[in-house]
């Protein structure tokens, strides 16, 4: 086993075979199941930007010291769309972490820097096998069989990698949204587990009644199992992407669609707090008083607004139409 300082490695991958047991107490997989309603909503509530506002504006306000130091931390911040201006590289890289706590509960970056063009590129890797030991990071790799083209496979050794902490950026997901999310996943896993089941209800066709009745009434199944996704999803006002339900009503629809959109932007906000402090932290290397401050700029959605037209909604005062607008406003 080689222990040594280095940068994170990036390898995307493990084989479950090569996994051992000491390393199962370092290396969690994680690649989470998910079933039919979690996967919806993971993808439903990590979309915090809309496309609707996927146009050039100031989305973001930046307070810092050095614009210097923040061209150098963001402008070649690796993201998935390689976007050109900070603007756009800070809303990227939201969603990214963003995604990353909803499915596993962290997400790290590091300042890799390029030596051909003293360039620094802060690109995400792999939480896998990455703990927290007496304040210092590190990256358990487990033994792996690199396969080549044309040559024999390449036996590569059990790695314990010291990260550098300067160089280290790390977002945890905040406990508040962890409890919530965990109790609701628990309750839609039970729901998808027993979705189908109804069919076990079918009487079985035999030789002398080939067409057997059923008296089982599936519009109570679905009706229970739709209560109790709507109960599971309180919290997090989501509405399982059910839209023609004729048992709803229009106020019901926009409260919930209150209370969905504002989880999410509580999540941005605290996304853009961390964001801030991490790079605070790590662009302290380049300038020893360096601080930045992001938030979001009125051209986004606010918690305010939304409580705010949360109140006025229940006095009747404003339209579902303005509600729904300002709610994919972006």
């Amino acid at each position: 086993m080689k222990i040594f300082r280095s940068e994170p490695s990036r390898r995307n991958h493990y084989c479950e075979d090569e996994v051992g047991l000491i390393d199962r107490l370092f290396v969690n997989s994680d690649t989470k199941s998910s079933n039919f309603n979690r996967r919806m909503f993971d993808e439903d509530f990590a979309r915090i930007f809309y496309p609707s506002n996927y146009r050039d504006g100031d989305f973001f306000e930046i307070v810092s010291n050095s614009e210097e130091v923040v061209e150098k931390l963001l402008s070649n911040a690796r993201t998935r769309y390689a976007s050109h201006s900070i603007d756009k590289k800070i809303r990227e890289l939201v969603e990214e972490i963003g995604q990353s706590l909803i499915w596993f509960g962290r997400a790290f970056y590091f300042l890799y820097k390029d030596e051909g063009d003293e360039k620094v590129h802060v690109v995400s890797f792999r939480s896998a096998g990455v703990v927290r030991l007496f304040g210092t990071h590190i990256q358990w790799l487990p033994k792996f069989r690199e396969r080549h083209w044309g040559r024999d496979d390449e036996q590569l050794p059990r790695e314990v990698r010291i990260l550098d902490g300067a160089k280290l950026m790390r977002f945890d997901m905040p406990i508040s949204f962890k409890r919530m999310l965990n109790a609701q996943n628990k309750t839609l896993a039970v729901i998808d587990k027993h979705e189908f089941e109804a069919t076990n209800f079918h009487p079985q066709a035999t030789y002398e009644n080939p067409n057997p009745t059923t008296y089982f009434d599936f519009r109570v199944w679905r009706e229970i199992q739709d209560r109790a996704l709507y109960r599971a999803t309180q919290s997090t006002g989501w509405n399982g992407r059910k839209h023609d339900s004729s048992k709803r009503s229009d106020f019901f629809d926009c409260h919930r669609l209150i209370r969905f959109r504002r989880n999410q932007l509580l999540l941005r906000d605290e996304i853009l707090k961390q964001l801030s402090i991490e790079l605070s932290r790590v662009g302290k290397g380049y300038k020893s008083d360096f601080s930045v401050k992001i938030s979001s700029s009125d051209e986004l959605s606010s918690v305010e607004r939304l409580n705010e037209l949360e109140v006025r909604l229940a006095r009747e005062e404003v339209g579902f139409k303005e509600v729904i607008d300002y709610c994919y406003k972006g």
